[in-house]
């Protein structure tokens, strides 16, 4: 996995700027949560005017308490300011408290969707783009820019409030601190503007030496945390005592977080420090400022009091806004990440054709080379191959032979690095990878379930798009039948306990059972088979592909395999090594030929022998 710790040594990454970054922002609330926009108005100019709103009234009450008259008339004057201020401070306080209580879960429902949106983009990446390194790390940061309510796009949503309050207060009391002492606000300007490029000192170093640094670190403390505790890997664990190494390998992996993390604590220590140095000089400059004013210019209790008021809400908005400045900058730079990964290049098809609808398809290979990312040698050297309707190929060889790179080309997750293929005569290129997909049943080694309903697991689709008495039948002429019958709610039990306490898991077996039942139902014209039986014996193997090869009938079928099992029963057996077709033909003609296939076959003939031998 590439590690980068500066987004720029990824070619892929781009910046696009604070100003583009708040308009995405802006643009993605309007869209999906439009109240969101005058709420958060609302609770800007509540809470702006609320920050110095005492502070004013506190002057005009001293004001009226010191004034000479009858004590009656001060007493109604009193309470009549009283009565209206805090009325005015009722309706403030109650526009503030609502926008702040409507505000922060409106958030995150757009972050959801936008989550919605990353996810939609990530499924539909082209597979060959998604497993290059490059792309992964983009993911992985796109996906932290989402991953809380102060990280990246929820994170400027917050900071836009903050920030538009903090700017509303500064700009309401620039001009009662310039009029107390113009020195003053130059004084404090000077603080706030150090203080920012501290701060933006420390949250770049805090980025790049800590953050970027932990990306990787992170997916390995995923890795762990899935293989410690995930029940698929219980067995082996134990058998093959693995607790302590698996422990050393989490420490390590934690080692390295805790360094990130104690350095990140040392900056940000660093950085309170300064903070509180600045402050103090700031409030000495404040109170110096009013007692010259109370000394030379005889300033009065009232007025001394609101331009108490005054100078602390602008110094304190003005260093809060720009401290919260430099946040918005950091959340700003992870939604580059997060754009950079929604704008990757997508596969444009244009001028596709439609994938013809015919009773037969064939599938040809024209010198065929692939080759991986950053690898000297192909993978898949300069394959020519047909597959004929209704054929059935097995393709066989040693594990890393090319076999399950040609099924990635066949069924187009990679496009030829040189070479073509076709479909009835037609660069399966021109057509839209979704249509072009729908002609292949595929059943792969690894066998996914999903904590769905079984129904939706076999059609692969809603349960309100399946056809239940369909994925039935699929599921009980794939040999599940029995096993669904056991179960309370049949077709409809949900698998595993992910989502529903009730879930049930199925056995190996049974999964394998699953995988074929999925393939039966999409009833596509050509089934591929990638190994899913790698994990039973010779004799279970061979039975269970014959048994498949009659329950798909005259489809098209591609069967991968490392051993033999599927080979008697093939039309075509291609024979792969070091990533080249070495042999081809029927399974006869490569043993009457002597070749590698046929020394191959002898060496494992003697597995389902000895299993017929031990049926007879």
């Amino acid at each position: 996995m590439a590690e980068y710790h500066d987004r720029s040594e990824n070619p892929l990454h781009r910046q696009f700027g604070i100003r583009s970054n708040t308009i995405y922002i802006i643009k993605k609330m309007k869209q999906y949560c439009p109240a969101v926009i005058p709420i958060v108005l609302l609770g800007i100019i509540c809470g702006s005017i609320l920050s110095f709103y005492w502070g004013i009234v506190g002057k005009y009450v001293i004001d009226l308490v010191q004034a000479e008259g009858d004590a009656g008339e001060k007493a109604e004057a009193l309470l009549k300011l009283i009565l209206i201020a805090g009325g005015i401070a009722a309706v403030l306080t109650l526009g503030n408290a609502f926008a702040q209580n409507k505000i922060w879960y409106r958030f995150i429902y757009v972050r959801m969707y936008i989550i919605t949106e990353r996810v939609d983009k990530a499924l539909g990446l082209n597979y060959q783009r998604l497993e290059q390194p490059d792309v992964l790390d983009v993911h992985q940061r796109a996906t932290e820019a989402t991953g809380g309510n102060t990280n990246g796009v929820e994170g400027m949503m917050h900071l836009m409030d903050t920030l538009g309050r903090n700017l509303c207060v500064v700009v309401s009391t620039f001009a009662a601190v310039t009029v107390l002492n113009p020195g003053l606000v130059i004084f404090l300007i000077v603080l706030g503007i150090l203080q920012y490029l501290y701060y933006r000192k420390i949250i770049r170093t805090d980025k790049r030496e800590v953050w970027d640094k932990l990306a990787p670190v992170w997916r390995q403390v995923n890795y762990m945390s899935r293989v410690t505790q995930d029940f698929d890997y219980a067995k082996d664990i134990r058998l093959f005592d693995l607790a302590g190494f698996l422990t050393e390998k989490q420490r390590q992996i934690f080692a390295r977080r805790e360094e990130r993390i104690d350095y990140n604590k040392e900056l940000w220590f660093r950085h309170s420090v300064v903070v509180q140095l600045l402050y103090l000089a700031g409030n000495a400059g404040i109170y110096g400022a009013l007692l010259y004013a109370v000394l030379q210019n005889g300033l009065s209790v009232g007025d001394f009091t609101m331009y108490l008021a005054l100078a602390f809400s602008f110094s304190g908005s003005m260093l809060q806004f720009l401290h919260r400045f430099g946040d918005y900058e950091r959340a700003s730079l992870e939604v580059d990440d997060f754009r950079t990964f929604m704008e990757l290049d997508t596969e444009e098809e244009e001028d596709t054709v439609p994938v013809p609808k015919a009773e037969e398809y064939t599938i040809e290979f024209h010198d065929v080379c692939y080759r991986y990312l950053k690898q000297e040698k192909n993978a898949l050297d300069h394959l020519s191959m047909t597959l004929h309707p209704g054929e059935k190929l097995a393709v066989v060889g040693l594990n890393g032979a090319g076999k399950t790179t040609m099924i990635k080309l066949l069924l187009r997750l990679y496009d030829p690095t040189e070479g073509y293929i076709t479909l009835n005569g037609v660069d399966i290129r021109k057509f839209r990878r979704e249509e072009y997909y729908r002609l292949f049943a595929p059943v792969f080694q690894n066998i996914e379930v999903l904590a769905f309903p079984i129904a939706e697991n076999i059609s692969m689709m809603a349960m309100e798009d399946t056809d239940c008495s369909r994925a039935e039948a699929a599921a009980e002429e794939a040999g599940l039948g029995d096993r669904i019958g056991t179960l309370p709610k049949g077709i409809a039990t949900e698998l595993l306990k992910v989502v529903d306490e009730e879930g049930v898991d199925l056995s190996g077996g049974e999964r394998q059972k699953l995988a074929l039942a999925r393939a039966l139902y999409k009833s596509a014209p050509v089934v591929v088979l990638d190994e899913p039986t790698s994990a039973l014996d010779a004799l279970a193997e061979q039975q269970m592909y014959e048994r498949f090869n009659h329950m798909i009938g005259k489809k098209s079928a591609v069967y991968i395999s490392h051993r033999l099992a599927s080979t008697r029963f093939c039309d075509r057996v291609a024979m792969f090594a070091e990533g080249r077709m070495i042999e081809y033909g029927s399974h006869e003609e490569l043993m009457a030929k002597g070749g590698e296939y046929a020394r191959m076959f002898e060496l494992q003939a003697q597995y389902y022998q000895d299993g017929q031998e031990a049926e007879a």
